[in-house]
């Protein structure tokens, strides 16, 4: 991934060296189990301990001989052993090292993802909060619907982020399995019991079975979760973007001093992260399709899986990391406008009452349909009027004779949309002195 949408503690974890020095963990972790089997000398062990070396430019240099990764590293290690060079990757394949390299460097991504993702949830949690009766217009097909709150809009983002959270913990269980089972799987070549003490060393699991390679279900879960996390980044940037346009201007992306935001209008404040965010979620979608297309492989391994693997896992752990933090950023420095929220509200002259006044017709005894053409037939007038409903509601006799002037004034109160709001935060367990718990 380049530069510009990278934070350095994910791009390490997908570093080249980063993953040297993984190999090497379990090239020593194997060394050290074939030791506790009698198979290797305790003093040939030392020597492979204190005296192995990583040269990450020998082994490039290597590679372009042998155009095999592995055997570059393998023989560019060995370099600076003696005679016990002969125990390194003694027994296993290619992929016993790296699949299961590749599970410990997934399982770090996962857990700097998760870190970022309880960030945000105390973060939403914080402002659903703070902005819970932050009466704002709620909209359905892009229309004013009825009234919610700022706060809401929140909530829905919060929970769906404790389902993110959630789907990384089940997820850092599948991708958590090591691979040390030979050429196909069968333990031909190396005891099984090498596979269960690299594994507990690494702090992974060993996988139940396998051929050549670890499963791609697993690897595609990886991507597709992180996915789903990119897509309801989307949702919400997109959400901030539309509450931004000039006509509705409710929220706005912070703006730094000195910040420009268009060369040629200097008017401009453009909700540029969020924007960002929308884009680089298309990306991380791309990234779906090839992930599940390598789970079908040839027999017991092809290769068509590496090249595209060398790509998307790195790129989505980093994207994904990298709008997450853009977001907490957005939400850090958001301006809410309560006063346009307000101004909004008003703008269709009360029609948001439509429903309360249909139920309080039905109320008084009318049939649904009924209720609704009384209703709907003053809302219209309204609409194309420009006039009050309530006004309009007040004067239609056919109304007045169910409802009173007074019992009318008292439909058009916003607080009759909220009344339920304490119930659902509670449903949440969100509570004001809770926050710096959540």
């Amino acid at each position: 991934m380049i530069t510009r949408y990278s934070l350095p503690e994910m791009v390490e974890i997908w570093s080249e060296e980063n993953k040297y020095r993984i190999w090497l963990d379990i090239e020593l972790a194997a060394c050290r189990a074939w030791s506790r089997l009698g198979k290797i000398p305790e003093t040939e062990l030392k020597k492979i301990e204190e005296n192995v070396r990583l040269d990450i430019e020998r082994i490039r240099e290597i590679e372009q001989v042998t155009r095999h990764d592995i055997l570059a590293f393998v023989e560019a290690i060995n370099e600076s052993l003696g005679d016990e060079s002969k125990y390194i990757h003694m027994g296993l394949t290619s992929n016993d090292v790296k699949d299961t390299a590749l599970a410990i460097q997934m399982k770090e991504a996962l857990e700097l993802i998760l870190k970022d993702l309880h960030r945000l949830k105390g973060k939403l949690a914080q402002e659903a909060l703070l902005h819970k009766d932050t009466i704002m217009i709620g909209r359905t097909h892009g229309v004013h619907g009825e009234p919610i709150t700022w706060g809401l809009k929140l909530l829905i983002w919060y929970e769906e982020i404790k389902r993110h959270i959630e789907r990384m913990e089940d997820l850092r269980k599948v991708v958590s399995v090591g691979i040390i089972s030979g050429a196909v799987g069968t333990y031909a070549s190396i005891d099984p019991r090498v596979e269960e003490l690299v594994c507990q060393e690494l702090g992974l699991e060993a996988a139940p079975v396998t051929n050549q390679i670890l499963q791609r279900d697993r690897h595609a879960d990886f991507v597709c979760t992180l996915a789903l996390i990119a897509a309801s980044l989307e949702k919400f940037a997109t959400e901030i973007r539309n509450l931004q346009r000039t006509d509705i201007l409710e929220v706005e992306e912070g703006f730094r001093k000195g910040q420009k935001g268009s060369s040629a209008m200097p008017h401009k404040k453009n909700p540029i992260i969020c924007e960002r965010i929308s884009g680089l979620a298309r990306v991380i979608r791309g990234n779906v399709i090839p992930a599940l297309e390598n789970i079908s492989l040839w027999h017991e391994r092809d290769l068509t899986h590496s090249s595209v693997e060398r790509v998307i896992l790195p790129d989505s752990s980093i994207l994904v990391h990298y709008m997450l933090n853009q977001f907490i950023m957005v939400l850090d420095e958001l301006v809410v406008n309560k006063d346009r929220m307000e101004e909004n509200l008003a703008r269709t002259h009360g029609l948001i009452f439509s429903q309360k006044v249909m139920l309080a017709l039905v109320d008084k005894g009318l049939s649904r349909e009924e209720a609704y053409a009384l209703a709907q037939r003053n809302a219209l007038e309204a609409w194309d009027s420009g006039e009050s409903y309530l006004k309009l509601l007040q004067e239609d006799e056919e109304v007045l004779a169910l409802l009173s002037k007074e019992e009318l004034e008292r439909i058009f109160d916003y607080k009759v949309f909220l009344k339920e709001v304490d119930y659902i935060y509670e449903k949440l367990g969100l509570h004001g002195e809770e926050v710096s718990q959540v």
